[in-house]
């Protein structure tokens, strides 16, 4: 693989041209007051004309946006009124027009990313991967090899950083770097990030991003999954991994060039030797639905042993549906229609071989613990959420360590705080004197609804940390004159269902 056609990272030079971008206010904030949000939305969309429209001034962000996102090329004295010209051309992030030569064309898509505490960062790309991914990209911009291609920011690699536990830690890895956008966010609270790829052309522009965006440089290896830290642990693992199920490997930014969803699988079963103590894996996956075999049951086996395990399935589609899309992606719908139905045919034989009915598509979070008794939990939740829910990834598993810290009695005894985020329904006909059932409800983090009985929505109401559930159960027992030993004994179930999914929260005592 080829990392020629790439730009170079001298330090001076590329600190000048991120001057420049900021300068013209190149950034997402500048983008969107620019474009306006509808432009600004059907850019994601790979629709570039309302963003065409918005440029066609000659001020340095006009400029920029149409050299950088949109690949247009631009009069030299133009693009030298927002860059040092003379920097760029040297360094290969601008090349002479091959048909004009008073014109310079962008040799990398470099888009603006807004970081998590209002940073300025910008994400490098190969030519077209910035704009709506790689859909649409014919055979080999910039004279790359399309199996080669490094996509920049896309819905999967900001769901990854947005459900990353932030914590500060000493080590982080980001296997399968890609463009760099999980190493960017990693620099800014782990000391030392490591990053790999089994594509050179990703590690190089993995550089450019940390370099641009002003991050400290990753230490950058080429190899596959961990393969390249084969003697090492880390606090903090995250993967965007090429996880699309697919017969052969023609893409190595999606095809993993396993079968099935075993490149999901290994890297699941071979996390728990990468991690310290309390260290977490986090990583998006695909994932088969075989019959005859329930698909929580099936991802459960693949949890290492001493790990804590979350598994969130956020999207099924039937296969037909699954070979269609990733079809698309490759851009195979433009190619020759019998050349489109033969590799459709050969996805479907590929499924149909190994019984897959449908594909599911979500989240996997690891936490070694060590414990003799894991907490594994595979859940579908295709419902809304709210991110960033890396405090709630990592809030999850601290309840998951107090759960199994206490027994019934423990329950009993330990106090809770109702979730501020928590508000209770009342359901039922309109005019009924009591409703039909009641409903806690989360307005952040998961957006969990969960209904309860009167005796569960008394519990929670009164939930402020100062009594302990023994005695708010005893005073609801005298209340609705019920036994409280009855009561006692048939609660700690729902109080243990209230802590797993956060709507209650113990208080350390």
């Amino acid at each position: 693989m080829s990392t020629t056609h790439l730009p170079a990272a001298d330090p001076a030079r590329t600190a000048r041209l991120r001057d420049a971008l900021l300068a013209a206010a190149f950034t997402a904030d500048g983008l969107l007051e620019m474009l306006g949000a509808s432009a600004y939305a059907a850019l994601a969309r790979s629709e570039t004309v309302p963003a065409l429209r918005a440029t066609r001034g000659d001020g340095p962000l006009e400029t920029l946006t149409r050299l950088f996102l949109l690949q247009r090329p631009v009069a030299r004295a133009r693009a030298a009124a927002a860059l040092p010209v003379e920097d760029c051309l040297a360094d290969g992030w601008l090349v002479p027009d091959a048909a004009d030569g008073n014109l310079v064309r962008a040799s990398v898509d470099v888009r603006p990313y807004g970081g998590p505490e209002g940073q300025d960062w910008w994400i490098v790309s190969d030519l077209g991967c910035a704009v709506g991914g790689a859909g649409g990209i014919g055979a080999g911009p910039g004279g790359v090899d399309r199996s080669e291609l490094v996509l920049g920011v896309g819905g999967a690699s900001t769901t990854l950083a947005g459900i990353t536990v932030r914590t500060p830690v000493a080590s982080a890895l980001d296997l399968g770097t890609g463009s760099g956008i999980q190493a960017l966010h990693a620099a800014q609270h782990a000391t030392r990030v490591t990053a790999t790829d089994l594509n050179p052309r990703a590690l190089h522009i993995a550089r450019l991003t940390l370099a641009l965006s002003g991050a400290p440089e990753a230490d950058l290896r080429q190899g596959s999954l961990f393969e390249p830290v084969a003697r090492e642990t880390f606090d903090l693992i995250v993967s965007n991994p090429p996880f699309v199920i697919s017969p052969g490997a023609r893409l190595t930014y999606r095809d993993g060039g396993m079968g099935g969803d075993d490149l999901c699988r290994t890297l699941v079963g071979q996390a728990a030797e990468r991690l310290n103590d309390g260290g977490y894996c986090q990583l998006l996956a695909n994932w088969q639905h075989v019959a005859g075999e329930d698909w929580r049951e099936r991802l459960a086996a693949w949890v290492p042993r001493g790990c804590d395990a979350w598994i969130v399935q956020r999207e099924v589609q039937d296969i037909a549906q699954y070979a269609e899309l990733w079809l698309r992606d490759a851009g195979d719908h433009r190619t020759d229609p019998a050349e489109y139905a033969s590799r459709y045919d050969a996805w479907l034989e590929e499924f149909e071989a190994r019984g897959t009915k449908a594909v599911g598509f979500g989240w996997i979070t690891l936490r070694r613990t060590g414990s003799d008794r894991p907490s594994v939990i595979a859940e579908e939740w295709p419902h809304p959420v709210e991110q960033p829910l890396g405090a709630t990834v990592r809030a999850h598993f601290e309840r998951q360590d107090f759960l199994r810290g206490h027994d019934d009695a423990g329950l009993l005894a330990a106090r809770y705080r109702l979730a501020p985020e928590v508000v209770q329904e009342q359901v039922g006909l309109p005019g009924a004197e009591d409703p039909e059932h009641v409903v806690l409800r989360q307005n952040r983090g998961m957006r969990r609804a969960t209904k309860v009985d009167t005796v569960g929505a008394g519990f929670a109401g009164v939930c402020d940390g100062s009594l302990s559930a023994g005695r708010i159960l005893d005073a609801i027992a005298q209340l609705m004159g019920e036994d409280p030993v009855l009561l006692r004994d048939r609660t700690p179930e729902a109080i243990r269902m209230l802590v797993e999914q956060g709507f209650i929260t113990p208080v350390a005592d």
